[in-house]
């Protein structure tokens, strides 16, 4: 492919992309499946890498991140992003209604009311219509630069074709984990073995602060956009700047209303009281805001927050029910979880029957006793949660409950680690769920992905004394599978096909399968890739692990422990001699010459002539190293535009070499 029929595809590429993003993320419809505009985006991935003077600032391959960011530059915003003051009862937003009047001297004026999701507040700042900066907001003042996170999120233009476009302007709204992403990614935590992420808001603030953007785009944020600032924008009130936004191609929520008076914003709030629930994301309020800026400049600023815009909050949803059983349930790493089992009860739209406790100390918090009548309230987490106990309703001589001091499966003792809320069963090796669990993660279809075996199936060989580790089986003969209750010809010969076919499983879907604690689907990649087989990883130190981006202290224990265990290490053994594969094929790293030999780079900003991946890559291909913090070892600080000033100040201080793009292009060519 020459380089203009490379161009002229990439161009097609990424307007075929953006459409297809626009239809999905703007319209929510698509015309493509999943798999046919990833096939897209992997071919123009490929040419960019091929043609890379042909990849572009606003390329949709920006979306798939992979920018490594060891600590967040500080940003100052142009201009403040303060809190809403907030209310919970009509009585106060009737007294905020009077305060505008009085503050405009009873001159008309209307409201502008959004629906107030619970996310993470950003802000994203618009130059020549190219994305250049986005941050959080911080203490309201400074905030931290996340733009290599945001440009992941595929609702965020990464520019913005249009006429008049003002040459600066900014872009506020709120980041958010939609909750089936939240969901998905919990049940992969579960599978993994981590603890669950409490809520999506959390989740989402979690994500945007995460060193590797690649695992960002891996989470699939979402944004919704309801503010613009700037310097003379031709714009005159909100509802303008909502409408300016939606023309852009920027993700409003379409649940906005222009309110004429108070009794307008009271019938909005009740109409979404209920219909909120339906949103793909949580929502705790509405926010309500006088529609004209010339009186929102008139009303002006107390020292936290707008006088004309307030947040009305709405109580969050219980229902009272009695307390039937608590069980309790065992992981595949021992974890003990207390579920509440409740007479079923109406709770925001659906039937509620079980209620999370989590763990010993909510339990004794609560005073829980069976037959309580309890409350229970539905909100970010994934089943409900109660919150406390109608003493008035107790049933006399009741007892608290005693949280269990053995094991539900096998009888251990359980123990308790200082500082941690959560009891384990320590019988990891003869505990029923955990052996039964361990295979049922191994099997799944983002582990080894055997085909016709199940939960059932697993169980059925355990029971049958069949399998206690995954190594058993590869063990499995065509008597085994046939003489089991269920089983016939076709059904045998489909599960032995499919335990053969997982030999062929790359090693990072085996190293997940493993099940070591803490190593989910993704830091089972980056341990593959970092180290390339099994024997690196189990013989790297400590110190080795930690060095690994998103790999911290927890992780590096739990890998070393697993490794130090005989029988994890004689497992792994067989699994080898079955034919799985532990090794990543390393390809050949390019190199360009040896200009930078021994040197050390830090690189900073926005390049113009590479991105700066492409930059670092280069840098290595030179024969030097790139670091992310600037330390006395550095060598060079590579500074762009928009550099943090923190690494600046940093060098100056350590007196450490920094030079502008064209000074790095000059050492190139120098030795040459």
């Amino acid at each position: 492919m020459t380089a203009e029929e490379a161009k002229k595809r990439i161009e097609d590429l990424s307007q075929q992309i953006n459409y297809h993003n626009q239809l999905y993320y703007q319209e929510s419809t698509s015309e493509i499946s999943d798999y046919e505009f990833d096939q897209m985006l992997e071919e123009l991935i490929r040419l960019e890498n091929e043609f890379p003077e042909y990849k572009y600032p606003d390329s949709p391959s920006q979306r798939v991140g992979g920018t490594v960011t060891k600590e967040f530059d500080t940003v100052v915003h142009d201009y403040p992003m303060l809190s809403l003051s907030n209310t919970y009862s009509s009585e106060e937003l009737t007294e905020f209604d009077k305060r505008v009047a009085k503050g405009l001297n009873n001159e008309d004026y209307e409201y502008f009311c959004e629906l107030k999701f619970d996310g993470v507040a950003i802000s994203l700042l618009y130059e020549n219509g190219y994305l250049v900066r986005a941050a959080t907001r911080g203490d309201g003042t400074r905030g931290d630069d996340i733009t290599h996170n945001a440009r992941t999120i595929r609702s965020i233009p990464l520019s913005i074709k249009a006429d008049n476009l003002p040459q600066r302007f900014e872009v506020r709204g709120e980041a958010f984990l939609p909750r089936e992403s939240f969901n998905k990614i919990n049940r992969q935590r579960e599978e993994a073995g981590e603890d669950l992420l409490a809520n999506p808001r959390n989740a989402a603030s979690g994500t945007l602060k995460m060193q590797d953007s690649a695992v960002v785009a891996q989470r699939q944020l979402d944004c919704y956009l309801y503010a613009m600032v700037g310097e003379d924008l031709p714009i005159f009130t909100h509802a303008e700047a909502i409408a300016q936004l939606e023309k852009w191609n920027f993700n409003i929520s379409k649940t906005y209303r222009a309110c004429k008076n108070i009794d307008e914003v009271f019938r909005y709030i009740k109409e979404w009281e209920d219909k909120r629930l339906e949103l793909p994301v949580d929502t705790d309020g509405i926010v309500i805001k006088v529609n004209s800026h010339e009186q929102q400049r008139i009303l002006g600023f107390t020292a936290k927050s707008p006088r004309w815009a307030i947040a009305y909050k709405y109580k969050a949803q219980s229902a009272s029910t009695q307390l039937l059983d608590i069980d309790y349930q065992v992981g595949r790493t021992g974890a003990i979880t207390p579920v509440a089992h409740l007479s079923p009860v109406k709770l925001a739209g659906t039937t509620v029957k079980r209620a999370s406790l989590h763990n010993a100390n909510e339990i004794a918090r609560l005073d829980l006793r069976l037959g309580d009548t309890v409350y229970v309230e539905k909100g970010g987490e994934i089943i409900p949660k109660i919150t406390g106990v109608d003493v008035s309703k107790r049933q006399a001589h009741s007892q608290s409950v005693e949280y269990i001091q053995h094991c539900p499966a096998c009888e251990t003792a359980l123990i308790r680690k200082e500082g941690e809320a959560q009891h384990f069963c320590p019988n990891i090796k003869g505990c029923p769920p955990q052996i039964k669990g361990r295979i049922e993660h191994y099997i799944q279809r983002k582990a080894m992905d055997i085909d016709s075996m199940g939960k059932e199936t697993v169980s059925l060989l355990y029971e049958n004394g069949l399998l206690r580790t995954p190594a058993d089986l590869y063990k499995l003969s065509y008597d085994d599978i046939f003489e089991l209750e269920g089983f016939k010809d076709l059904s045998t010969q489909n599960l032995l096909k499919g335990i053969e076919e997982s030999k062929k499983v790359p090693f990072e879907n085996v190293l997940f399968a493993l099940g070591i604690r803490y190593v989910g689907k993704t830091v089972a990649e980056k341990l593959a890739r970092h180290f390339g087989n099994i024997r690196k990883l189990e013989a790297a130190s400590f110190e080795e692990l930690i060095n690994v981006p998103e790999i911290g202290e927890r992780i590096a224990q739990s890998i070393q422990q697993f490794f130090g265990d005989q029988d994890n290490r004689d497992i792994v053994e067989e699994l080898i001699e079955a034919g799985l594969q532990f090794e990543i094929v390393e390809e050949e790293e390019y190199r360009e010459g040896s200009a930078l030999e021994g040197k050390l780079f830090v690189v900073s900003g926005v390049f113009t002539t590479f991105s700066r991946e492409e930059i670092k890559e280069k840098i290595r291909a030179n024969g030097g190293q790139v670091v992310s913090a600037v330390s006395g070892k550095v060598n060079y600080l590579l500074a762009g535009e928009n550099m943090g000033p923190a690494k600046r100040k940093k060098a100056e201080s350590l007196n450490i070499s920094i030079i502008s793009e064209q000074d790095f292009l000059n050492m190139l060519n120098t030795q040459k």
